[in-house]
């Protein structure tokens, strides 16, 4: 069996970095849900709610991943 080391390692870096890009994203559409909130678009305001959701949900199966690759 080829050893994956190097592969494994290269593909949990790059899992990282997205990781790290979807954690700025979700900083990012939380500060729009708030501005939304405070002028009046509350249902502006739910929607990006509801993305924040989708990018907590990818994050865990993202850092899943990253742990599972990083074992090997």
């Amino acid at each position: 069996m080829p050893d994956n080391t190097s592969a494994n390692i290269a593909t949990a870096d790059a899992l990282t970095l997205l990781l790290h890009n979807q954690h700025g994203i979700a900083a990012a559409l939380e500060e729009v849900a708030n501005w939304a909130t405070r002028h009046g678009g509350a249902h502006i305001a739910e929607n990006v709610l509801g993305s924040l959701q989708v990018l907590d949900k990818n994050a865990q199966a993202l850092t899943d991943a990253i742990n599972q690759l990083r074992r090997f």
